[in-house]
């Protein structure tokens, strides 16, 4: 068995208001520095050998994120 991580994130340019709400959180507690905040998700399979990288890119291409606005990774760990 192997755990893989896969991790979404939406492309860099679609708006995304979570990470905003994030952002103009920290400047309200008085957090300063931070520059930009981008809210992704993050997904862990735990899979057999026989699981192949291009069938992981499939699942996450097809479920786990949407191709058109996100982008994704996926790590065998």
């Amino acid at each position: 068995m192997a755990r893989v991580v896969v991790d979404v994130m939406p492309k860099p340019e679609i708006l995304d208001p979570q990470g905003q709400a994030v952002s103009r959180a920290l400047s309200r507690i008085g957090v300063a520095g931070v520059a930009d905040v981008r809210q992704g998700k993050h997904f862990e399979l735990v899979v057999d050998d026989s699981v192949d990288d291009e069938t992981l890119h499939r699942i996450a291409g097809s479920l786990l994120a949407n191709p058109v606005i996100e982008d994704w990774t996926v790590t065998r760990v």
